[in-house]
């Protein structure tokens, strides 16, 4: 999976996009099928503020969808790690959902097949 991490308000140091980098390789060992992802690490806060809020936005691109997730924590590797969970649940229900619609159009398909088949029988 190609991955681009872009960040926002700050200059990363390698280890830090390492990091991320290592965890969203994880990711396809839950779905095979992702594209690539774009990773925005941001700093929001006031510039007169010490404390500011770390932002993990990911968006993967799956062939004919995407999934988007923003987290933020106290720092890049918690709202990372929380990304993760949640992209792991969401890839995992989006590949349920394209079993249960292949499994779906299957039964459908064997149900249009039968009845093409009866129908074929009867002569006009």
């Amino acid at each position: 999976m190609r991955i681009q991490i872009h960040c926002v308000h700050f200059t990363a140091d390698q280890s830090l996009l390492d990091f991320v980098q290592r965890k969203l390789n994880k990711l396809d060992t839950f779905n095979d099928r992702i594209v690539s992802g774009e990773v925005y690490l941001r700093l929001e806060g006031s510039e007169t503020s010490r404390i500011k809020h770390k932002i993990v936005e990911v968006k993967l691109l799956l062939p004919g969808d995407s999934i988007f997730v923003q987290q933020q924590g106290t720092t890049f590797e918690e709202a990372t790690d929380m990304v993760l969970d949640t992209l792991k649940n969401k890839l995992k229900r989006h590949k349920d959902k394209q079993r249960n619609i292949s499994a779906q159009q299957i039964k459908e398909s064997k149900e249009l097949v039968e009845v093409g088949v009866v129908n074929d029988d009867i002569d006009f």
